[in-house]
């Protein structure tokens, strides 16, 4: 029983749009929106708390010098309040004010997060903590290691950081990494194939781009684009000449499920709804998670999405990245081809801001960027320091590599994709 209804209500909660006032959304999206209109006074100033308390954590946890890029990131997180800070109290550069720099930022990007992540985290629990991650994973055993090269067991880690987070999928990775049931490559292609942003992170874009009205069709394209994108770099370099060592030399290599799989899946799946916690402690479990999350998210997304909008406002280091992406956006026929390249190329450094760029543009376009925002994976402000601070040995040259190959095979597919639906 718990793993039908809790599993139940939440993919009501994630998956299953209803119309409310006119407007067609699911029902997360319509929970925070009222949330959000109800307390519209206080929303700035709470924002501002978990981003004053995202900056202290990694001092009070003194983590924050472990390496260099968690103190490149501690840094930021810093530099996120102050900025917080100006922008409450309307003191600072004039630039800073204009409606596409940090009002916009804060107001359709840092407070939304804010809210979304733990009111998500809530009804994630029902959604991952009930045995319906086992369950998928079983059954998808049999795809795992033709198509991604991966083993079975990799389908759960896949399906937590789409329906969970990156840092959830991360976490679980880099546990069996060390406990030698991932090779030094399969550990590598799941931490930069599958890690990508949750739902909840998709709720956002797809607001933000006006695509809610078409919310599922958005976030299934999204997931076969991500997945197919996988299966391909996996055939690439350098994911395809990784080392297939296990960590410190000692492996577990899987044994496949050969018979009795839905059998088996059912059993995974009672077992894992058998051990849950009861409902009333994982939902507070998951809400603390989402809390922590989003106090470390919000102060890099306000400190490096600033210093991105800045570099795509005032430079051309955008414009020149994204001549790499330029022909492909031209030859795919995508509206505002530059602007797309530019939106494409200003993914590396928070995977919000091509949105951000793009809200004007023609719903193609939109559409476009708001699956390449996803896809690509890769970026400065969160999964790359994530990356870095696991035991997985990747250097940041070969994510960079990767994430340029993940760009242009989500325009390439993806681009023919949105011409058919719009």
């Amino acid at each position: 029983m718990k793993f039908f209804i809790f599993s139940a209500i939440g993919i009501f909660m994630f998956f299953v749009p209803i119309t409310v006032g006119e407007k067609s959304s699911i029902p997360l999206d319509h929970l925070v929106t009222w949330i959000n209109t109800t307390f519209s006074a206080a929303a700035p100033y709470y924002a501002f708390i978990v981003i004053l308390l995202g900056a202290i954590y990694p001092f009070y946890r003194k983590t924050w010098n472990k390496n260099p890029a968690t103190i490149v990131f501690s840094l930021l997180k810093v530099l996120g309040v102050v900025v917080a800070l100006m922008l409450l109290t309307k003191v600072g550069p004039a630039w800073l004010f204009k409606p596409n720099m940090g009002p916009f930022l804060y107001e359709k990007l840092v407070i939304p997060v804010g809210v979304l992540v733990p009111i998500g985290s809530v009804f994630l629990a029902m959604l991952v903590g009930y045995g319906l991650l086992e369950f998928l994973g079983v059954l998808l055993q049999p795809i795992m290691r033709p198509v991604w090269k991966t083993p079975g067991r990799a389908a759960i880690d896949a399906v937590a950081s789409f329906v969970g987070s990156y840092s959830i999928g991360l976490l679980i990775t880099n546990r069996v990494f060390k406990e030698g049931k991932y090779t030094i490559k399969e550990a590598t292609i799941i931490a930069t194939g599958f890690s990508t942003v949750s739902v909840t992170f998709m709720i956002v874009v797809a607001k933000t781009l006006g695509l809610m009205e078409v919310w599922n069709t958005y976030f299934w394209t999204t997931l076969l684009v991500t997945f197919l994108v996988t299966a391909i770099t996996v055939r690439l370099r350098p994911l395809r000449t990784v080392s297939d060592e296990y960590y410190e030399g000692k492996g577990v290599p899987e044994e496949p499920v050969k018979e009795h799989r839905l059998k088996t899946a059912w059993a995974g799946a009672m077992s894992a709804s058998n051990k849950a916690p009861a409902l009333g402690k994982n939902i507070l479990d998951n809400l603390r998670d989402g809390l922590i999350m989003t106090m470390g998210i919000l102060p890099s997304i306000l400190s490096v999405g600033l210093l991105g909008l800045v570099l795509a406002e005032f430079t051309p280091v955008f414009d020149i990245i994204g001549y790499i992406f330029y022909p492909f956006t031209l030859i795919l026929q995508i509206p505002e081809p530059m602007l797309a390249a530019k939106a494409s190329a200003i993914e590396i450094a928070e995977m919000f801001l091509p949105a951000l760029l793009v809200t004007e543009a023609p719903m193609i376009t939109k559409f476009v960027i708001g699956v390449v925002s996803v896809s690509a994976i890769i970026f400065f402000s969160a999964l790359i320091p994530s990356i870095m601070s696991t035991e997985i040995p990747i250097s940041l040259r070969k994510l960079v590599v990767i994430w340029v190959q993940r760009t242009i095979l989500t325009l390439i597919i993806v681009a023919p994709i949105a011409h058919l639906l719009f």
